[in-house]
């Protein structure tokens, strides 16, 4: 496939190894001839790579399967999918899932990527709405919005949210970045 036919999301087998693209930046700088600029994501390691491209270039999309999954439970094997289409559970290993753990509560939905029949990557929808078990109190007379305080959310990772929100509190978490977004 050509570089200018990749988007977001678009598994590409580079050098044996398997990168999940994360961004696009299409350059055209000055004189120079333009080019692609991928952001990968490689799928075994969880690096991200910047590689150019030009534009007349071709990349090798990789044959793989998504199943639609949603999350059990974890525990010392793993964590536990249940297949959306045949019921089966399926145990990921901890590598596999890697960050994503932080933003995956009971029920919720994903869907897991396979490489020749392994399991290759966990993907996560880009926000998911979790509630705040942790929180100390906000101080007072911040209008602006830019103070943060720590937070403890229900699967246990702590994040940086304003002041004003409270224990028990719904919020929006950017599974991307890890950032909060807003409330739910």
């Amino acid at each position: 496939m050509r570089v200018a036919q990749a988007k977001k999301g678009t598994i590409l087998k580079d050098e044996g190894e398997l990168y999940m693209v994360v961004d696009i930046d299409h350059r055209t700088p000055g004189n120079y001839q333009a080019c692609y600029q991928l952001y990968m994501k490689n799928l075994q390691t969880g690096k991200i790579l910047k590689k150019r491209y030009n534009t007349d270039a071709s990349v090798e999309e990789a044959d793989v399967e998504s199943k639609k999954v949603q999350f059990l439970y974890r525990d010392g094997a793993g964590s536990h999918f249940m297949d959306m289409e045949s019921y089966d559970t399926i145990a990921v290993s901890d590598d596999v899932v890697g960050d994503a753990k932080n933003y995956l509560k009971e029920n919720s939905e994903a869907t897991l990527l396979y490489y020749n029949h392994k399991t290759v990557s966990l993907d996560l929808p880009p926000r998911v709405d979790l509630k705040v078990t942790e929180a100390a109190m906000g101080l007072r007379g911040d209008t602006e919005g830019t103070a943060r305080k720590q937070v403890t959310l229900e699967t246990g990772y702590k994040i940086n949210v304003p002041l004003f929100i409270a224990e028990g509190d719904i919020v929006r978490i950017d599974t991307v970045t890890g950032e909060y977004v807003g409330r739910a």
